[in-house]
């Protein structure tokens, strides 16, 4: 018997879920992205695929989620997941194409790596031409457990990435700011320049390129 708690979380996270299961589709697929707002670095979009039984209360929108609670459930996702597809578009193709359709490109990239093709797609946001039924739902990542698992399995990814970076130039607090505009990170663009990973056609780093031509 069901605690009150999972109840109301399946009641919350399952309930697009259970809807399709209630119709015979059985691998439904969750996608996220993490990344639009940065001025570092690439977007990152993850497709995760649960198993119809599989009920974790602990999952949540990443971004209402603790470090630590993130990686643990990004451990348990990696372990129960039937499949999950990643893809990662980098700040020069953003500059090229824009963030959005960037996105669009990532979460495509991470559809084409899940080992199984999906019956369904559940979006955080997000309407794609990609030939599979679909439903964008907004905040869905708070609304979906499977949406939910993919924004943690993203956010995990792209995290990681940054405290590699972090490593390599420190002077930008990329482990703290992940690639955001934070005050610290526009001082740092001010007094050392831009580096290879700036995303040029983001404001304040294309008002710097446009009066400098520093780069690390």
């Amino acid at each position: 018997m069901y605690s009150n708690s999972i109840i109301l979380f399946m009641n919350k996270m399952l309930c697009y879920e259970n809807e399709l299961f209630s119709k015979g589709i059985t691998l439904v697929a969750g996608i996220d992205e993490v990344g639009r707002g940065p001025l570092v670095g690439p977007v990152v979009a993850a497709a995760v695929i649960l198993p119809k039984n599989f009920c974790d209360e602990r999952i949540n929108d990443s971004k209402k989620l603790s470090e630590k609670m993130r990686n643990e459930l990004y451990e348990v996702i990696c372990d129960n997941a039937i499949s999950i597809g990643i893809g990662i578009i980098s700040n020069e193709r953003i500059d090229r194409i824009n963030i959005y359709q960037a996105t669009k490109e990532a979460m495509k990239e991470a559809i084409s790596n899940l080992d199984i093709k999906p019956e369904y797609l559940l979006i955080d946001a997000m309407k794609l031409d990609i030939g599979i039924p679909l439903l964008s739902i907004i905040k869905g990542d708070s609304k979906s457990q499977s949406i939910a698992a993919a924004s943690i399995i993203a956010k995990v990814i792209r995290d990681n990435m940054m405290y590699e970076l972090d490593k390599k130039y420190p002077m930008y607090d990329f482990a703290n700011n992940k690639g955001y505009g934070t005050k610290k990170h526009i001082e740092a663009i001010r007094k050392y320049g831009i580096i290879s990973e700036h995303r040029r056609s983001f404001r304040p780093v294309c008002d710097y390129i446009g009066k400098n031509s520093n780069m690390i």
